[in-house]
């Protein structure tokens, strides 16, 4: 066990990371020394940042947690603090099933870790609100809090309550200090991000966010994370199509597409109004890639929602697709309204068709690349290839670009890259004059 040092484990998504960050540099400001995500954990704090989001999700944080505490008590580690998503759930489960852990935060409290410590809260602590643990030239940025939807399936309203937007001029500074500190890609990130503004501003407010982030000098991609269908703001993509440092991407979950499912679903929006709304995405902004995330095994789908389902993803050809089978959740509308119905087997199973079927798709849409020169953000050098990004590709959960290393490259700097290859998953690339 290391003196003085604070390991820090973040599990679940971006915005949990952002989270981790802002408690890092907390404890930068209080003179530790932090590791982030380290496959060595040998700290005297141990801070774990859960997720709560669904049942495999909560598994596996049940599981960090009692992983630590074994660490604890073999003495490789000091002290173990919980705080995240999971806890914000199960907080009083959590205390009476694992009460060897130190202590337990929500979400929103984990402030009250610092001071339990005995240390000071630094309101702009070294200059800066948090430390990015991602590589230097990019960053996420999260504009809001909690969701006011209402879809049946979901926790995430019970763990992160009522949509709250940041101020249109906090984000504008935070993002000017993280392009001031080397920032090139800043990837806008929230539960829902289309309905930015209408609590604060009493107004959908995406477009002159977009509008305003994208004038900040040295800002060379700006990604947008979690659209919602139902009241979509299409004036956003008239700002994504004219302003050439917003990315041509757009990540909207859908779930679903037949009717029957989209109404118990609750997504208020309808199969044929999906099917307008994605062709109007691509009319307005031409070469806009698409990615969603889909769900199999909802309460009640029948295999004809579900051969639905199947052809809209043949139909619409997403550039980038996730699935995940249904999880019924305590407290969900689902979770009190309908009967987990269908068997883990039958969900897994049509989960594993929809990939497949993506998979055709996405190699027959990267073979088409093939031969074309794209603007690559390098993130990384490995052994035998720089891997890179282009635009339309976020960090973690797309494709990469795997450079030749013929000609000597710059970890975080653009490059055209000509697609020399292509299979499933990524693209091939040699860097061209």
């Amino acid at each position: 066990m290391r003196k003085n040092k604070v390991d820090v484990i973040t599990l679940g998504c971006s915005k949990n990371l952002v989270d981790s960050e802002q408690l890092i540099r907390q404890f930068l400001a209080n003179g530790y020394k932090v590791q982030h995500n380290s496959p060595t954990v040998n700290g005297e704090i141990v801070v774990l940042n859960t997720c709560g989001f669904i049942g495999d999700a909560q598994e596996e944080s049940i599981n960090m947690i009692l992983s630590m505490v074994e660490a604890k008590k073999q003495g490789r580690i000091g002290q173990v603090y919980v705080m995240g998503c999971l806890t914000e759930r199960f907080m009083d489960e959590l205390k009476a099933e694992i009460p060897e852990v130190d202590g337990y935060y929500g979400k929103f409290n984990w402030k009250n870790l610092l001071t339990d410590l005995g240390k000071a809260y630094h309101h702009d602590p070294l200059g800066g609100n948090r430390s990015i643990t991602t590589p230097s030239h990019y960053a996420y940025m999260k504009i809001s809090e909690g969701c006011n939807r209402s879809c049946s399936y979901c926790a995430i309203p019970l763990i992160t309550g009522k949509h709250q937007s940041r101020p249109m001029e906090e984000l504008v500074a935070e993002a000017e200090s993280l392009v001031a500190s080397g920032v090139k890609e800043i990837q806008l990130i929230a539960q829902d991000l289309t309905f930015y503004g209408l609590d604060r501003y009493k107004k959908n407010s995406l477009a002159e966010l977009m509008q305003r982030l994208s004038d900040v000098k040295g800002l060379e991609w700006l990604r947008l994370h979690y659209a919602y269908p139902a009241d979509f703001p299409r004036e956003i993509l008239s700002v994504m199509r004219e302003r050439e440092n917003i990315c041509n991407y757009l990540d909207i979950a859908l779930q679903h597409i037949s009717d029957p499912m989209l109404e118990q679903m609750r997504r208020r929006v309808t199969k044929a109004e999906t099917y307008e709304l994605l062709g109007y995405m691509r009319e307005s902004v031409p070469g806009l890639h698409l990615r969603t995330t889909l769900m199999t095994g909802h309460p009640g789908e029948t295999e004809q929602d579900f051969e639905e389902l199947l052809q809209f993803v043949r139909d619409i050809r997403f550039d980038r697709m996730g699935a995940f089978v249904y999880s019924h959740e305590t407290g969900t509308f689902a979770y009190d309204k309908y009967e987990d119905d269908i068997p883990l087997a039958v969900k897994q199973e049509r989960m594993d068709r929809l990939m497949s079927t993506q998979e055709e798709i996405a190699t027959e849409l990267n073979a088409a690349k093939v031969g074309k020169t794209f603007k690559v953000l390098i993130d990384r050098a490995e052994d035998e290839y720089y891997i890179g990004r282009t635009e339309y590709d976020s960090p973690e959960v797309d494709q990469e670009v795997l450079v030749t290393k013929e000609t000597e490259l710059t970890v975080g700097n653009f490059y055209p890259i000509e697609i020399t290859s292509a299979d499933t998953f990524d693209l091939y690339g040699q860097f061209k004059a």
